[in-house]
């Protein structure tokens, strides 16, 4: 009885050494850049038909080609919610980018209007400010009617009441500085490289994004009821410029939130900043500033963090970390420092601007009193 006893306590003391030696698996680690893609509407929900042209399908070609050139890209993964002409609600649309872990969640629309706007426009959740974008809202969110149980599947919300939106809980608040900053490359792509009417960044109660978690826009990419912009989104040139320009916005975007270019860096020359004095274009109390990237993570901002770039500041806005290269009164200066920045591969940085330690808008700093 006492060897069997002695056996036991031998045999449970060497599982514990064997337990404790025995190293714990890792979480896997994401390897790739998830990028979720709907198309809005689909199946007996044909969105807005402007124009004689169907939304549904226009929504589905532009997808599709952005999804054709991001998994172009190794280090990206394309996830649809529908790449066919079917129905799905607008809570499986977003469970699929949850149950996905994604790390965008993009739904691509057409607008529609009694008079002749035109424009894109690119929205992020929120509490709409004016009745237009509550229109828009209101008009996206009527799909749910098409669904069997909407009442309870979205716990009583209508989309025609006021007062459902204003008791909607802003479950994106986290990513709502991340929306915004795809949101802000998405609209400059349509603006500087395709010359579209820039209607802005709005924000909106769109049920599709309030479920996601995790960055998310909902893109207005132009009116099918303009005599001219309807045609241009139902052809095959429009959908392929208008995808383009999405693809752009997303690799400025996954670059700077992710950092990306921060791996493996290796030792490179930094780069040097000119002495303000060699330029006189210099402007009284503003401070210009490249931005390179905007990230939860806080990394330390040495050169060799930064591909070599120097000074790099690290500033905390929100829930993100924003990242800043020189520091410098002149504009001629800046530029220079922006192309350097270009060059060494953050090709989505952009130049910010600061008075007295508020930020403004670089318009704003060269409208005011040069030295």
């Amino acid at each position: 009885m006492k060897t069997s006893l002695l056996k036991l306590l031998v045999l449970v003391f060497t599982g514990f050494v064997l337990m404790a030696s025995t190293p714990l698996k890792p979480e896997p680690i994401k390897s790739k850049f998830i990028v979720v893609l709907d198309a809005g509407h689909g199946g007996k929900d044909p969105g807005n038909r402007g124009g004689g042209f169907h939304e549904k399908d226009i929504a589905l070609s532009i997808v599709l080609k952005i999804g054709q050139e991001l998994e172009k890209n190794p280090n990206i993964k394309v996830i649809y919610t529908r790449d066919t002409d079917v129905f799905i609600p607008l809570d499986q649309r977003a469970k699929i980018a949850n149950d996905a872990k994604a790390d965008l969640f993009i739904s691509v629309h057409c607008n529609a209007h009694s008079s002749q706007a035109y424009g894109t426009e690119t929205f992020v959740l929120g509490l709409h400010k004016n009745q237009s974008n509550f229109e828009v809202a209101k008009k996206e969110n009527s799909v749910i009617f098409l669904e069997e149980n909407y009442e309870v599947t979205y716990d009583g919300f209508d989309p025609n009441s006021p007062e459902s939106y204003i008791g909607m809980m802003i479950m994106q608040e986290e990513y709502l500085d991340q929306s915004i900053l795809l949101a802000d490359f998405v609209q400059k792509k349509f603006t500087n490289d395709l010359s579209r009417n820039d209607r802005g960044v709005k924000q909106a109660g769109f049920l599709v994004l309030h479920q996601t978690y995790m960055p998310s826009v909902l893109i207005e990419t132009g009116f099918l009821t303009n005599s001219n912009e309807g045609p241009f989104l139902n052809s095959n040139t429009g959908q392929s410029k208008m995808a383009g320009a999405i693809v752009d916005a997303v690799m400025d975007y996954s670059h700077n939130i992710n950092l990306a270019v921060l791996d493996n860096l290796g030792e490179e020359t930094p780069v040097k900043v000119v002495a303000e004095k060699e330029f006189d274009d210099t402007f009284i109390d503003v401070t210009f500033k490249v931005q390179l990237s905007a990230s939860s993570r806080k990394i330390e901002p040495k050169s060799s963090n930064f591909k070599g770039l120097n000074p790099v500041f690290r500033e905390k806005e929100g829930k993100l970390y924003k990242y800043y290269f020189g520091a410098t009164s002149s504009y001629s200066q800046i530029q220079k420092l922006h192309e350097n920045a270009k060059n060494k591969g953050y090709t989505g940085s952009y130049l910010v601007a600061f008075k007295e330690g508020k930020k403004i808008t670089v318009n704003e700093a060269l409208k005011s009193q040069a030295k």
